[in-house]
């Protein structure tokens, strides 16, 4: 074994060894107070298979909008049950993917922000599935580590080593609690394209793959927009269904229960893809969001800077060397650009729901949809031209916020209900293992939904946060959503939003210095620090009295 592989193999295996006991400590420990008891299969045991796509607007399915085109997700929201209410807890994809795997919220897990990394000794979903005897798998898209690294924050998703093919020829995990991963880490033709994607690209066609995307390891100077050339049996949708349809074949050969999370990439930008997506859509058809062009006078400065360049953009900066903040400096998209832009991301969910179809399709014909629960979510929202924005970013509109969700296992979940309880990322890790029957760690804050997924209960949360946290001390705007209302607060000003999603859904007037809202938002404010108290995580319960 080369000491490349053995350092990076040793480095993402730390986790057991960090959360674990020595040895013989561990062995006293047992013989006083009783192992753990050895985990014991059944023939009717449970799978679990969790569907997200990167970046998806709430509305951008066809149970909502029956413009955009999702025969498949229609399927399993037809079987199962819809979430209208569900948030992320973040609208960038680290600390959101990583309040996935862990249960808790970004301030809890400490993947706080893009550029950030979960570290190794966070205990995750795979760790706890594991000791269940599950086989657990994650193919597509990762993204808990950065693309850049250092010695004291190294990264298996950074430069050069996520184009280094030799490694990945011998690398499949574990990866924070995924005994088994198959990864990349572009979206659309990006550079940052390789791991087992393009392993699979080379056994497909060779070398000719890099002329579908940027260098460096690919030949092409800079991303398309519309249409890709890449054929369509070799986007990495095609890759992601195949994988994870093989996956499902070794698990029922082996006579495994399994946890698969098919982490799709789109659509998140570029919006590229190829023939005949591309062109499914026209973007006469596409309407333009009533939000658009809106008053952002009474928001926050991050809002104001979208509509006034002078404003200065730097002061979000922090550091000798400061990264890009999200939207800061962001400009109204033209509307001719929104109908264009629409166009393409309808497309590339479309054709993501296609490759969907081909994974619920495997279920069905293996017997296995009444044994598996089934989650279709995504990471966070995205911004098609409501307020005028593009893309993601410092903005806690429900655009950027609110999220896709659905949950389906016939026999279990009853079918074709949509439910207005509120419902959080960071809930799906304790759901899947009280649904499997295994004790929800302390660690994690997130709240099982599966009494609300049965029926047999209306709701289990009163409240979401969502931690919008892009630098260290200088952005954090923290959102407490109620129900009823939505106040967002800004760590270092008087500034703040509050909205009645009621009355004002598409959130056009501010009401945080509305003096006939002054009680409400002092009441909301308490609430708001009272409820942050309580998402505080507890490691153990008292054991002692002292």
């Amino acid at each position: 074994m080369d000491s490349k592989f053995y350092f990076i193999s040793t480095f993402l295996t730390i986790p057991k060894l960090l959360i674990s006991q020595d040895i013989c400590l561990q062995n006293e420990y047992n013989k006083l107070f009783g192992a753990k008891p050895e985990s014991k299969e059944s023939a009717d045991s449970m799978n679990v298979l969790l569907i997200t796509s990167d970046q998806h607007h709430w509305m951008a399915v066809g149970y909502n909008d029956p413009k955009c085109k999702t025969p498949n997700l229609d399927r399993l929201a037809k079987y199962g049950v819809v979430f209208d209410r569900a948030y992320t807890t973040n609208p960038t994809s680290t600390p959101a993917r990583a309040s996935i795997i862990t249960g808790m919220y970004p301030s809890q897990h400490g993947a706080y922000a893009l550029g950030t990394k979960l570290m190794e000794n966070v205990p995750c979903l795979g760790d706890y599935l594991n000791d269940e005897g599950y086989q657990t798998a994650l193919v597509g898209k990762a993204h808990f580590q950065p693309l850049k690294a250092t010695a004291e924050y190294p990264s298996a998703e950074a430069y050069p080593l996520v184009h280094d093919l030799e490694f990945w020829e011998k690398f499949n995990g574990p990866f924070y609690g995924f005994n088994h991963v198959e990864l990349t880490r572009n979206h659309g033709d990006e550079g940052h394209v390789g791991q087992h994607y393009a392993l699979w690209l080379e056994d497909k066609v060779g070398d000719k793959w890099k002329e579908w995307f940027c260098k460096p390891l690919g030949k092409k100077d800079k991303k398309e927009f519309g249409e890709w050339s890449i054929p369509e049996r070799y986007h990495m949708n095609a890759w992601i269904t195949e994988r994870c349809n093989s996956l499902i074949d070794d698990y029922i050969k082996e006579d495994k229960r399994f946890f698969i999370w098919a982490s799709f990439f789109d659509p998140h930008p570029p919006y590229l893809l190829p023939e005949p997506w591309a062109s499914m859509y026209n973007p006469d058809d596409m309407d333009i969001p009533e939000s658009y062009g809106d008053d952002v006078s009474d928001m926050p400065l991050q809002y104001r800077m979208t509509r006034d360049s002078k404003l200065d953009k730097h002061i979000y900066d922090e550091g000798a060397q400061s990264f890009h903040v999200h939207g800061v400096g962001s400009r109204v998209i033209h509307k001719d650009r929104v109908k264009v832009s629409k166009a393409y991301y309808y497309g590339m969910i479309s054709m993501m729901d296609y490759y969907i179809g081909k994974i619920l399709d495997k279920l069905e014909q293996e017997n296995l949809l009444n044994k598996t629960l089934i989650i279709f979510t995504t990471d966070h929202g995205n911004f098609i031209g409501e307020h005028g924005l593009g893309a993601k970013g410092v903005f806690d509109y429900e655009d950027g916020v609110k999220i896709p969700f659905i949950a389906s296992c016939p026999g279990v979940i009853p079918e074709g209900r949509r439910t207005n309880a509120l419902v959080s990322l960071a809930d799906i890790a304790p759901t899947v293992l009280d649904f499997l029957k295994i004790k929800i760690p302390s660690t994690m804050t997130g709240v099982s939904q599966l009494n609300v997924m049965k029926g047999t209960a209306d709701k289990v949360r009163e409240h979401v946060f969502i931690e919008n946290h892009f630098q260290m001390t200088k952005f954090y705007f923290k959102t407490y959503v109620n129900g009823r209302y939505k106040l967002s607060v800004d760590m270092n000003s008087n500034e703040g939003e509050l909205f009645d999603l009621e009355n004002d859904p598409n959130e056009m007037e501010n009401l945080w210095d509305n003096p006939n809202y002054k009680d409400i938002k002092r009441e909301l404010l308490l609430e708001f620090i009272q409820k942050s108290m309580k998402t505080e995580p507890v490691v153990m319960p008292r054991i002692a009295v002292a």
